[in-house]
C-alpha cells in the first residue's frame, strides 16, 4: 500500500520539528495574522497595540508578489503611539540565521475559491515558504499545478500574506523539486536540489535535511533569490549556481589564488558571475570588482543583464575613457571589453590615472575565459593589478588535447586559472533538464536505405574551395532545407541558423536561397551577418574569436563589406528598416536589431560563418543546419545555440550536418562530458522512437480500445490514465515529428484514429476547465494536459477561409471531403476549439449565400466585427464594465500580451463590488477578457 499524502504531510512535519522548527496550529487568515503579531514582536524585541500593528498589516498589504518581495527585504519605519520610533525588520536578510522559524499545516484562505494549503514553512510569521505534496506515484507537475492554482484563487486574498511566499517546494516523497514564486510560473523553471558534485536530491526527506535546514533555507532567500528588474521576476538560484558562488566568495575570503568555474554552455552563467560579482563588492577590503568580456556586443549585452537583475547596477563602459573614470570613482562593479581595459593599462594618457589603482585589490571574473584569453592582453592585465584575484567562467574549457599552440606551446585554462572551483557539465544539464539533447543527422552519400537524408552530395574529403562551393552541392543543400525546414521546426514554430565555412561559401548559399524564393520555390524568411573587418573564414576550426568581431580598429574587407550591403538591403525591404555599414555603429545596430528578430523568431534561417556561434542566445532557435568542419569546444558552442529550454513542445535541439562531423562530434563528447555520455546528450535513433510510440499505443488500447469507449470511462481515475497515456504518445509523436524521415505509416495508430482520440482528449481538456469554472473539485483539476504539443501554427482562421474558399471551386464529391477535413480541424486543433462554434455559425448561416469564392474572407470580416462587438457588450453588461475601458485593456494585450491587473479591472468596474466579493469578482472578469481573447485575438 503507498503511502498517503496525510501520512507524508505528518511525517515531514515532524522531521522539520526535528531540525528546530516551532510546530504551531494555524487554521485561518485570523490565525495567520495573530501569529504574525507575536513573532514580529519577538524579533524586533518590540511590544505593538493593535493601532500600531494595524499600521503594520496596512503596509505589508501593498502590491504584487513583486513588491512584497522588496517590502520583505527592507524595514518599516513606525512611529509609536508614545512618539518614538522603530524600524521593524521582516526578515534578517545580513545575518539569515537570525530568525523566527515555525511549521504548520492546512490553513484555510478563502478568495475566489476556499483553497486549504498542505505545509507552511513562517520566518518571523511571514509564510515565505509553501510545501505542496502529493501521494507516491503520482506526478510532480500535479502539485506544481496546483500551486498555481492556489495563487490564481487565493493567495491575494483579504491581507495576502501569501503573496509574500518566496519559495515553493513539490514533492511525491520521492521527487522533490524548488522553484521562486512568480506571477506567471513554468514548469520548466522548477529545480532539483543537489550537492556539490550534482548528485541529485530527490528524497523529501534528504532534501528537508539539505535544504530546508534554517539557516539554509534562510540564506537561499537572503541571498540566492535574485529580484529581477527586466520582468519583475524573482529569480532562485539553481544548486550548482550556488555552489560556484559559494566556491568564488569562499576563495577571496580566504585564499589570494584564482580559480575557474566550468559550468556548461546554456545553464545560465550569467545570473551566476551577476551574483558572484554582487556579493563580492560587498567584502570589506574589496576596492573593485570587473567584470571582462571579449566582445562588444557582449558588453552592451552583459551590462544590460546585469542591470536587469538590478537596476542601476552597472554603469556600462561606453568607452576607454568612461572606463578609466569609473576606476576612479565609487563604481563597485564594472562591466567592460578585455580590449578597452587593456588599452586602459598601455596608453600613456590614462597611466597616470590607472597607476594609482596598481596596488588595490581588484578581482576580476572573465565571461567564457576560454576566448581571447591566451595572448599578451591577459599577462598584461595580472602584471599591471598587483593586487589582482582572477575568476574564469567557462562552458567549454581549453584542455591540452584541444588547446591551440601560441609561440610553440600550448596554454590550458587551468595553467591561466588555476584551479576548477566548480563544475557542471552537459550530462548534468540534460539530466536535470536544464538544457536540451540534440538530434543529429547526417545529411549525404551515407548508403543509408530509403533514408531523407541520403542526397547526392559529397561529405568526405570536401576541404577544396572548389568542391565546398560547387554549385550543383550547394543548390542540393539548399533544395533539402527548404523541404525540411517546416519539419524541424514544427512548422515554423521555431527558428534557425545555418553555419558555412567561409564569406564566399555564405554568399552563395544566400544567392542561391534568394533567387529560389523570387521562382516561388519558397517563402522561408532569409538573413545573414558576417564581420566585413576581421577574416570569418574558417582556419583550424576551434570557434576561438582572435579578433573583437566588433572591433573598430580591425582591418576591413572591402569586398565582404558590399557584399553585406547588398543583403542588408534586403534585410532592409524585408523589414522596411534603413540600415546600413556605413559605420561600426550603423553595422552594431544591424547586429543588435537582427539578435532581436531571431529571439522572436521573425527569421527563419539565419546564415553565418562565426558570428552567434558563441554567446547568442534564443530560446525559440531549435535548428543549426552545419556546412562547416567544427570540432571540440567550437562545435559544443555551436550546437548549444539550439537546446535552451523552452515549453513541452521543444524537446531537443536539431542539428543537420552536410559533412561527416560524427567522430568529431563523438571526441567532443568525450573531451566535455564521459566518453560513454553519448546516449545522454544525442537522441536515438528514429526506429527507436517508432517502436517506443507503437508501444504506448498498444497500452493506450489496453484504457480504451475504441474511440467511443473513451465515452464510457466510469470515472474521473480511468479518464486520468486515458489523458496520461495519450499525452506521452504526443510527447514521443512531438520528437518523430522532427525526423526528415519521419511517415505516418510507421506507426501502428492510422492517422485518422490519432485524431479521433485528440479530439477526445481535447473534449477532456474542455470539461475540466468548464468544471473548474464552476468550482467543482476534480482529480483532474491539477493535470497538464500539454495543449502546446497540438498547437499547429500554421491552421489558424486564415487557414480555414483558405479551406472555405477551395470549397466553393470544388466538385459536390470533393466539397464532402473538405467539409469533412474542415469539421475535423474544428475539433482536433486546440487553436480553433474556442472559434469553433463562431467558425460553424458562418459555415452554416453566412457561407451558402456567398457566390464569389474571392469574397469569402471579406465576409468573413464582416461577420467576425458583429461577433465580436456583440462579445464585448455582452460581457460588459453581465460584469457591469465600462466598454471603452475593456476595449483600451483588448487594446494593451495586443500590444504587450499582458492581461489587465486587479487595479485595472477595478478601473472598469462601473458597480464596485463589497470588500468580501473584490477576489471572485475579479478573478472571474480576468478569466472571461482571457477567455473573449482566445477566440476574438489570437490566431485570427
Amino acid at each position: 500500500m503507498t503511502q498517503s499524502e496525510l501520512e507524508l504531510e505528518k511525517k515531514l512535519i515532524e522531521a522539520l520539528v526535528k531540525i528546530g522548527y516551532q510546530f504551531v496550529t494555524i487554521k485561518d487568515e485570523n490565525a495567520l495574522i495573530a501569529n504574525l503579531k507575536q513573532q514580529l514582536e519577538k524579533h524586533n524585541h518590540v511590544q505593538l497595540t493593535d493601532r500600531e500593528f494595524t499600521q503594520v498589516l496596512n503596509h505589508l498589504n501593498k502590491g504584487n508578489i513583486w513588491d512584497r518581495a522588496k517590502i520583505l527585504r527592507d524595514r518599516m519605519h513606525l512611529t509609536k503611539e508614545d512618539g518614538t520610533s522603530v524600524y521593524l525588520q521582516f526578515m534578517n536578510m545580513d545575518f539569515w540565521c537570525q530568525n523566527e522559524y515555525q511549521v504548520t499545516n492546512q490553513i484555510t484562505i478563502e478568495g475566489s475559491y476556499k483553497n486549504r494549503y498542505d505545509v507552511t514553512i513562517l520566518i518571523n510569521g511571514l509564510p515565505l515558504a509553501q510545501i505542496e505534496l502529493k501521494r507516491r506515484g503520482l506526478e510532480l507537475k500535479e502539485a506544481f499545478n496546483q500551486t498555481n492554482r492556489y495563487q490564481r484563487h487565493s493567495y491575494s486574498a483579504n491581507h495576502g500574506l501569501f503573496q509574500y511566499v518566496q519559495l515553493f517546494v513539490i514533492s511525491n516523497g520521492v521527487n522533490t523539486k524548488y522553484y521562486s514564486n512568480n506571477a506567471r510560473q513554468s514548469f520548466k523553471q522548477t529545480f532539483y536540489w543537489s550537492d556539490k558534485s550534482n548528485k541529485l536530491i530527490t528524497d523529501l526527506f534528504a532534501f528537508t535535511d539539505a535544504f530546508l535546514e534554517k539557516c539554509h533555507l534562510s540564506k537561499m532567500i537572503a541571498r540566492y533569490i535574485v529580484l529581477s528588474e527586466k520582468n519583475n521576476t524573482l529569480m532562485v538560484l539553481r544548486p550548482y549556481q550556488y555552489y560556484a558562488v559559494e566556491a568564488i566568495v569562499e576563495r577571496v575570503r580566504t585564499n589570494p589564488k584564482n580559480g575557474y568555474i566550468w559550468h556548461t554552455t546554456g545553464s545560465g552563467k550569467t545570473l551566476t558571475s551577476f551574483k558572484a560579482s554582487q556579493i563580492l563588492t560587498n567584502i570589506p577590503g574589496i576596492h573593485k570588482v570587473v567584470f571582462v568580456v571579449d566582445r562588444k556586443d557582449l558588453d552592451y549585452q552583459t551590462t544590460k543583464e546585469f542591470n536587469s537583475f538590478s537596476e542601476g547596477s552597472v554603469d556600462g563602459t561606453d568607452n576607454t575613457q568612461k572606463l578609466v573614470g569609473q576606476f576612479a570613482d565609487d563604481t563597485k562593479l564594472i562591466v567592460t571589453t578585455i580590449q578597452k581595459l587593456n588599452t586602459a593599462i598601455s596608453k600613456q594618457k590614462y597611466l597616470s590615472r590607472m597607476e594609482k589603482l596598481k596596488d588595490k585589490k581588484i578581482v576580476f571574473i572573465f565571461d567564457e575565459c576560454h576566448r581571447t584569453q591566451f595572448g599578451e592582453t591577459h599577462k598584461r592585465i595580472k602584471k599591471f593589478f598587483t593586487n589582482n584575484q582572477m575568476f574564469g567562467f567557462t562552458g567549454t574549457p581549453i584542455f591540452e588535447k584541444n588547446a591551440l599552440s601560441v609561440a610553440g606551446r600550448k596554454r590550458t585554462t587551468k595553467e591561466l586559472f588555476d584551479e576548477r572551483l566548480h563544475q557542471y557539465v552537459i550530462t548534468d544539464a540534460i539530466k536535470d533538464d536544464n538544457v536540451l539533447k540534440f538530434s543529429v543527422e547526417y545529411v549525404g552519400r551515407y548508403k543509408q536505405k530509403n533514408s531523407e537524408n541520403e542526397i547526392d552530395i559529397d561529405v568526405e574529403g570536401i576541404d577544396t574551395k572548389e568542391l565546398v562551393e560547387s554549385p550543383q552541392r550547394i543548390d542540393k543543400i539548399a533544395d533539402y532545407i527548404i523541404a525540411h525546414h517546416s519539419r524541424k521546426t514544427h512548422n515554423k514554430a521555431f527558428t534557425a541558423m545555418f553555419c558555412v565555412s567561409s564569406i564566399d561559401t555564405l554568399t552563395k548559399y544566400y544567392e542561391n536561397f534568394a533567387q529560389k524564393k523570387l521562382e516561388g520555390k519558397h517563402n522561408l524568411s532569409i538573413a545573414t551577418i558576417f564581420s566585413f573587418r576581421a577574416n570569418e573564414d574558417d582556419k583550424d576550426a576551434n570557434g576561438l574569436l582572435e579578433v573583437d568581431i566588433l572591433d573598430d580598429n580591425a582591418p576591413i574587407n572591402s569586398h565582404s563589406r558590399d557584399k553585406l550591403e547588398s543583403y542588408i538591403a534586403d534585410y532592409n525591404k524585408m523589414f522596411g528598416t534603413n540600415h546600413s555599414t556605413k559605420d561600426s555603429q550603423a553595422f552594431y545596430n544591424y547586429y543588435n536589431e537582427i539578435s532581436m528578430r531571431v529571439r522572436k523568431k521573425e527569421i527563419d534561417v539565419l546564415l553565418v560563418v562565426n558570428m552567434f556561434l558563441t554567446g547568442f542566445d534564443s530560446p525559440l532557435l531549435n535548428t543549426l543546419y552545419v556546412d562547416k568542419n567544427l570540432q571540440y569546444h567550437g562545435l559544443v558552442q555551436a550546437f548549444s545555440r539550439t537546446n535552451r529550454i523552452l515549453d513541452e513542445k521543444k524537446s531537443h535541439g536539431n542539428i543537420v550536418c552536410f559533412r561527416n562531423l560524427k567522430k568529431a562530434t563523438d571526441d567532443a563528447i568525450a573531451l566535455f562530458s564521459d566518453k560513454n555520455a553519448k546516449e545522454d546528450i544525442i537522441l536515438k535513433p528514429y526506429v527507436d522512437y517508432v517502436a517506443k510510440f507503437n508501444a504506448v499505443y498498444a497500452e493506450l488500447l489496453a484504457i480504451v480500445p475504441t474511440i467511443d469507449s473513451v465515452n464510457d470511462l466510469p470515472t474521473e481515475v480511468e479518464q486520468f490514465a486515458f489523458i496520461q497515456k495519450f499525452r506521452e504518445l504526443i510527447r514521443i509523436k512531438n520528437v518523430l515529428n522532427t525526423f526528415a524521415d519521419f511517415k505516418d505509416e510507421d506507426l501502428q495508430i492510422p492517422p485518422q484514429d490519432f485524431e479521433d482520440y485528440q479530439s477526445k482528449y481535447l473534449d477532456l481538456h474542455d470539461q475540466v476547465k468548464s468544471n473548474t469554472q464552476k468550482e467543482k473539485v476534480s482529480i483532474l483539476d491539477d493535470v497538464d494536459f500539454e495543449l502546446e504539443l497540438i498547437h499547429r501554427d500554421e491552421i489558424n482562421v486564415a487557414y480555414i477561409l483558405r479551406l472555405l474558399s477551395n470549397y466553393k471551386q470544388a466538385t459536390q464529391a470533393e466539397q464532402d471531403k473538405k467539409r469533412k477535413e474542415i469539421t475535423e480541424l474544428l475539433e482536433t486543433q486546440i487553436q480553433l476549439r474556442s472559434k469553433r462554434q463562431l467558425i460553424e455559425k458562418f459555415i452554416n448561416e453566412n457561407f451558402p449565400y456567398i457566390e464569389d469564392s474571392d469574397a469569402i474572407e471579406a465576409e468573413f470580416d464582416a461577420f467576425w466585427n458583429i461577433e465580436t462587438d456583440k462579445a464585448l457588450n455582452t460581457l460588459s453588461e453581465e460584469e457591469s464594465l465600462d466598454s471603452n475601458k475593456l476595449k483600451e485593456a483588448i487594446n494593451e494585450f495586443l500590444f504587450s500580451q499582458r492581461l489587465p491587473m486587479t487595479k485595472e479591472i477595478d478601473n472598469m468596474l462601473i458597480v464596485k463590488p463589497k470588500l468580501l466579493q473584490r477576489t471572485t469578482v475579479f478573478t472571474r472578469i480576468k478569466d472571461k477578457i482571457k477567455a473573449f481573447i482566445e477566440t476574438f485575438v489570437e490566431g485570427v
